[in-house]
């Protein structure tokens, strides 16, 4: 489904042209994955199942252990609650002067894009984000307005959410306005769309518009396993390349997933293969629910050594994680 902005500043959703879906219920995936349903999966979650076609064309059929499925599927791990596990972890809602705008860091703010994802990663640090009371029109217009009346920002990061599960013309318009102010000079996009939903990533008018904008532009992907690429996500992102765009990659270390010297060694250089550069390996951000994706440090820190030791330096994503009040990201 595709979202649209509306003259009643809200955000609506229109009839499935890319194909985005939730399967419901889950057995249903399981079928399509040829694997027998298992009782520590939760049905009844309030964050609940999502993701496209795309994505799930990559989990290898008939293995419960697969490393993107484990991304997706909800567990009943996720109920357990964790005394140092929060529901606003990195500590938004103490930047969020007003609704849709986040700003934590000298020259740059996070614009709130939408509220939708095109998948629901389940140690998303936003899982748990109010975003009925973030988004809409007006909040936009506001948001621009204290932008435009801040001169020492030179940067807005569009994130959500997904900017990606905008509606083009409505992701148009909102980029038309940051361009219209002349302090900025860089636009960042974060997005997951392309890696997990390439069909459906814009390109049409938003690669006309990239390849003769003013603005330098970002894209900061999200990819955690090399398994998430395919021919696809290849093409797209020369699309994105050959338009201006830097590509960077952040990935999150998740314990079963990617905790592991060969398979964060192979992604960095299949996101390079695919013209993308390693920018962050992410500690887990410490939300309510995502606990049983945890690395400890010390195992982060060793497989940080491997990585420096193995890949050139261009490859090597900086460890970082992301403490509440603190100016920058935190190096480990």
């Amino acid at each position: 489904m595709e979202i649209q902005l509306q003259a009643n500043n809200k955000i609506t959703h229109s009839a499935d042209k890319y194909r985005i879906f939730m399967i419901q219920p889950l057995s249903q995936l399981y079928r399509q994955l040829e694997l027998n349903p298992d009782e520590s999966i939760d049905t009844e979650t309030a964050f609940r199942f999502k993701a496209h076609p795309d994505f799930i064309a990559q989990i290898e059929r008939g293995n419960a252990e697969d490393p993107l499925l484990k991304q997706i599927l909800p567990v009943k791990d996720e109920l357990i609650s964790h005394p140092d596990f929060k529901l606003d972890p990195v500590g938004d809602l103490q930047s969020n002067p007003t609704p849709s705008l986040i700003h934590k860091y000298d020259g740059r703010v996070l614009l709130m894009a939408s509220p939708k994802c095109d998948i629901h990663c389940r140690y998303c640090f936003r899982r748990h984000f109010p975003y009925e009371n973030q988004i809409n029109q007006r909040h936009w217009q506001v948001a621009l307005e204290q932008i435009s009346n801040d001169e020492s920002i030179h940067e807005v990061i569009l994130s959500g959410g997904d900017p990606f599960s905008l509606a083009e013309n409505a992701l148009m318009a909102l980029i038309e306005k940051i361009e219209r102010i002349p302090h900025i000079r860089a636009l960042r996009i974060h997005t997951r769309t392309p890696i997990v939903a390439p069909s459906k990533a814009p390109q049409g008018n938003f690669l006309k518009w990239a390849k003769s904008s003013r603005l330098q532009k970002v894209m900061v992907v999200h990819c955690n396993h090399p398994n998430e690429l395919s021919d696809k996500t290849a093409e797209l992102m020369t699309a994105y390349r050959q338009s201006g765009f830097h590509l960077l990659n952040q990935s999150v270390l998740l314990k079963g997933v990617n905790d592991c010297n060969d398979t964060l060694i192979e992604l960095s250089h299949k996101l390079f293969s695919q013209g993308i550069l390693p920018y962050y390996l992410h500690q887990l951000d410490r939300v309510q629910g995502a606990a049983h994706f945890e690395v400890d440090d010390a195992t982060a820190q060793t497989l940080r050594k491997t990585l420096l030791e193995r890949l050139p330096g261009y490859l090597v994503p900086k460890l970082v994680q992301e403490i509440a009040g603190q100016p920058h990201k935190t190096p480990l």
